[in-house]
C-alpha cells in the first residue's frame, strides 16, 4: 500500500505537476491527487490481492487528457484578425517606430493604403496623410492662438474705449464683404468669363485632385476681393466626383451659395469657339496682351509628374486656340518646367486685366524660378546665364572669367 503511494507521488511529481505548471493549474492537482490515493487504497482493500499492480502508463494517459481538457476549455480561442485589423496593427508598430504614419486614418483612407500597389506607393499616401494632419493641427493651434489673442484684445478693449473701434471694425468687415459679394454678382452678369475645365480627374491622383482643389479655393477668394473680378465657370464638371467632395470638405454649406457657374456641359457648348484661348505652358503661341474679350480657360491640373502636353493635345482636339504666358520674354527663367500654380495664375490675370503691365502680373511667379527681370536683350542675358550656370558645376572661376571677357571684346568690336 505504501509503495503504491510512493509511486503514484513519483508520477505526480515527475510527469503531472510541471504540466499543470505551465498551464497554472497546480492549485486544482493536489485535491486530484489525494482522491487517487484514496481511490488505490480502496481497491486495494477490496481485492485483498497484493500481487495487483497499479498500470502507471494509463494513468499518465488519464491525467494528460483530463489535463488538457480543462486547459481547451479555460483557454479562450483567438478569434481571427480582419485585414483592415491587421493594418492597423501594422501602422501601430510604424508609428511607434518613429514613422510618418498619421495618428488617426479613417476605413477609407486605410483600404485606399490596403490598395496601393507597392510599398513605395503604402509610404508616400502615408507621408501625405501624415503631413496633412500635422497641416490640420497646425491650422487648429493657430486657430485657438488667434482666439486667445482676439480674447485678450476683446478684455482690454472692455477696459478701455476701444469697443467702439472694435464694433467699427466688425462693422467695416460686415460692409466689405458685401461690397465683395455684390462686384462677383455683377460679375455674372456683366464680367468677363473665366472657365476652369474640370475634365483632367482622370489624369490625376487623389492628393493631386485635393491641390487642385485647394488652389482653385485660393484663386476663387483672390477673384471675389478684386475690384473687377471674373465670372468663373467650372466645365465639365461631374457630380459626386473627386473634385466635388474636395470642394465640399472646403466650403461646406457654403458650396450652394457660391456666385460661380457650375456645368457639366463642356465650355465648346457654353462659349462661341472663336473666343476662346486655352492657356497652357506647352503651346507654341506666346501671349502678347490681355484680351478683354476672349474667354480664358485654365486646366485645373496639377501634376507632379509634369506630363507634357496634355492640355495642349486636348485643345487641339477641339480646335481651340492656344497661348502661353511669356515667361521668357520678361522673366530670366531658370532650369525647370514653366508651370504654375491656379491660384498664380488667377492673380497673373487679374493684375493684367485691371492693369495690362505684365512686369506687375509677372511679380506673383515664384522668385525661386527666375533670376531676374529682362532688362537687357535676350541673347546677352543667355550667356550670362550660361556662364551662372558653369559657375554652378563648379568650373574654375579664371575660365569664366576669359569667357566672359572674350564675349564682352566681341560685343565692344560689333558695337
Amino acid at each position: 500500500m505504501q509503495s503504491a503511494n510512493v509511486l503514484l507521488k513519483k508520477i505526480v511529481r515527475s510527469s503531472v505537476l510541471p504540466f499543470a505548471a505551465q498551464h497554472g493549474m497546480k492549485k486544482d492537482l493536489f485535491p486530484l491527487s489525494r482522491s487517487l490515493s484514496l481511490s488505490l487504497c480502496l481497491k486495494q482493500d477490496n481485492s485483498c490481492n497484493p500481487s495487483e499492480k497499479l498500470d502507471l502508463d494509463a494513468w499518465k494517459k488519464v491525467m494528460k487528457s483530463g489535463l488538457q481538457e480543462e486547459v481547451s476549455e479555460t483557454v479562450p480561442e483567438r478569434k481571427e484578425l480582419s485585414s483592415l485589423a491587421a493594418a492597423r496593427e501594422i501602422l501601430g508598430m510604424w508609428r511607434l517606430a518613429g514613422r510618418s504614419v498619421p495618428e488617426n486614418i479613417s476605413e477609407e483612407q486605410l483600404k485606399t493604403f490596403m490598395d496601393c500597389p507597392s510599398k513605395s506607393a503604402q509610404k508616400k499616401y502615408l507621408k501625405y496623410l501624415y503631413l496633412k494632419e500635422l497641416y490640420k493641427k497646425n491650422d487648429k493651434r493657430k486657430i485657438e492662438e488667434k482666439k486667445e489673442r482676439r480674447l485678450e484684445t476683446q478684455e482690454q478693449a472692455s477696459k478701455t474705449d476701444e469697443t467702439k473701434r472694435n464694433s467699427f471694425m466688425y462693422v467695416w468687415d460686415n460692409s466689405m464683404e458685401r461690397a465683395h459679394s455684390w462686384r462677383v454678382a455683377q460679375s455674372m452678369t456683366f464680367g468677363q468669363p473665366l472657365v476652369f475645365d474640370m475634365s483632367y480627374e482622370k489624369e490625376m491622383s487623389v492628393r493631386e485632385v485635393a491641390n487642385t482643389v485647394r488652389q482653385i479655393v485660393l484663386g476663387e477668394g483672390s477673384n471675389r476681393r478684386s475690384a473687377d473680378p471674373f465670372h468663373i465657370h467650372f466645365c465639365n464638371f461631374q457630380d459626386d466626383s473627386l473634385y466635388h467632395k474636395e470642394f465640399i470638405k472646403h466650403y461646406r454649406e457654403a458650396w450652394g451659395k457660391l456666385l460661380i457657374t457650375v456645368t457639366d456641359q463642356c465650355y465648346t457648348e457654353v462659349f462661341p469657339k472663336d473666343k476662346l484661348i486655352y492657356l497652357t505652358a506647352d503651346s507654341p503661341k506666346v501671349m502678347k496682351t490681355f484680351d478683354h474679350d476672349k474667354i480664358y480657360i485654365v486646366g485645373s491640373m496639377v501634376d507632379k509628374s509634369i506630363k507634357t502636353g496634355v492640355s495642349l493635345a486636348r485643345a487641339k482636339r477641339l480646335g481651340l486656340e492656344t497661348a502661353a504666358l511669356p515667361l521668357e520674354k520678361y522673366l530670366l527663367w531658370n532650369s525647370g518646367a514653366k508651370n504654375l500654380t491656379l491660384d498664380q495664375m488667377m492673380h497673373i490675370l487679374l493684375t493684367l486685366k485691371d492693369t495690362g503691365d505684365w512686369k506687375k502680373a509677372l511679380e506673383f511667379v515664384p522668385k525661386r524660378k527666375y533670376c531676374g527681370f529682362v532688362s537687357k536683350p535676350v541673347h546677352e542675358l543667355k550667356k550670362t546665364l550660361s556662364l551662372i550656370n558653369t559657375l554652378k558645376l563648379g568650373k574654375r572661376q579664371e575660365e569664366v572669367r576669359k569667357q566672359f571677357a572674350k564675349n564682352y571684346s566681341k560685343k565692344l568690336t560689333q558695337k
